[in-house]
């Protein structure tokens, strides 16, 4: 009897072959078989969802310790060859990286302690200033605010008096997270080569072309992400740095410090610090025209063209796997939906859900299936 041929494209009869193999496959399985593979599916999910909740709130710093790790593995390597001791140099390298941003950090509390203290000893003084520029505003002329201004220094410089009661709150899951990330970064340095070793043997070959699509995407848009992140928050530091030096504005570097470091977070970003910064100019420089030039300059440099264009933009070219409106949707929409996360968590998705539909769509996955299956069923 003669084969029926079935309407379609040939890589639809291809589909449909693989389909029936499978079924067929499948409809061998013995009842305690089908009770095994339940149960053990069953326990996977239950066992993943209690490692994900268990580890929510450490994931970002074990995802950035792994990324920093890859990273700086050159820097190990190098030194590895003049000690011929991994864990030293490892060490080294780690201290490399950590120990400029602690003393970065360290300085930018002192300062802004410092001013913090000086403001909650001279209250009185900060209210009358503000009046007196509150006054000169022609529409504010004669307006009562000194009350509500007093109120307002108070609860700022009281802030101030908190800060150290904050800080030592937040040290435990800051301790937590640093822990995870350390501890990562340090494991891949050593270990990077079998982590990619195991990992490759874990995956059948069927899942070769999903594997291969996976690793390049979601290599490529953390690669791209960090970078861009790290590169545009630089810049706009420095720009927040030269204004501050410009207009010879107080703590410059640790406005910048504190620039570069909020602006990780949604909703905030540099306009926080250089928008007080330009109404501190009014109030205590009358200083107009630098007042004005610092929002001009924050608002159109460092919001929208850095922000919603120059990110996106290096990020994009730089992971060679989203174009610049999905890295810009990723970037955008990540931060606002999971928050710091979003940095990464927002790429990765768009990459993996890249990953799939460039593997479901290409003709050599349907091949791997076909092939695997005949050594199967052979």
């Amino acid at each position: 009897m003669s084969e029926i041929i079935l309407p379609g494209t040939p890589g639809e009869h291809e589909r449909r072959r693989i389909e029936r193999r499978v079924n067929a496959a499948i409809g061998e399985l013995t009842l305690p078989e089908v009770r095994r593979i339940l149960i053990t599916t069953m326990l996977g999910i239950i066992v993943l969802g209690l490692f994900l909740w268990m580890v929510k709130t450490v994931v970002i710093a074990a995802i950035l310790g792994l990324i920093i790790g890859f990273y700086i593995r050159p820097v190990h390597l190098w030194l590895l060859r003049k000690t011929a001791k991994p864990t030293l140099s490892a060490i080294l390298t780690l201290l490399a990286v950590i120990l400029p941003v602690l003393i970065v950090l360290a300085y930018s509390y002192s300062e802004l302690a410092e001013v913090l203290g000086y403001a909650s000893l001279h209250q009185d003084e900060i209210v009358k200033k503000i009046d007196a520029a509150v006054q000169r505003v022609p529409f504010l002329k004669g307006a009562r605010s000194a009350d509500a201004l007093g109120k307002f220094v108070i609860d700022a410089t009281a802030y101030g008096t908190r800060l150290p009661l904050a800080i030592r709150a937040a040290l435990k899951d800051f301790s937590v997270s640093a822990t995870i990330f350390l501890f990562t970064a340090f494991y891949i340095l050593l270990e990077a080569d079998k982590v990619g070793g195991y990992l490759s043997s874990k995956i059948p070959p069927r899942y070769e072309a999903l594997r291969s699509s996976l690793e390049v995407n979601v290599r490529g848009v953390l690669y791209g992400a960090i970078y861009s992140t790290l590169l545009t928050q630089t810049l706009k530091s420095l720009i927040i740095l030269g204004m501050n030096l410009a207009f010879r504005v107080p703590l410059a570097g640790a406005l910048a410090v504190v620039s570069f470091i909020i602006g990780f977070f949604p909703i905030v970003g540099s306009w926080s610090v250089y928008v007080p910064v330009a109404i501190w100019l009014v109030i205590f420089r009358d200083a107009v025209g630098p007042a004005v030039a610092m929002i001009v300059i924050g608002t159109l440099v460092n919001t929208v063209f850095i922000s919603t264009y120059l990110r996106p933009k290096i990020a994009a070219d730089r992971s060679r796997v989203l174009n610049f409106y999905w890295m810009f949707v990723a970037l955008i929409t990540g931060v606002y939906t999971f928050g710091l996360a979003g940095i990464l968590l927002g790429p990765i998705l768009i990459g993996l859900l890249k990953a799939v539909v460039d593997t479901v769509t290409s003709g050599s996955t349907w091949k791997l299936i076909e092939s695997e299956e005949e050594s199967m069923l052979s």
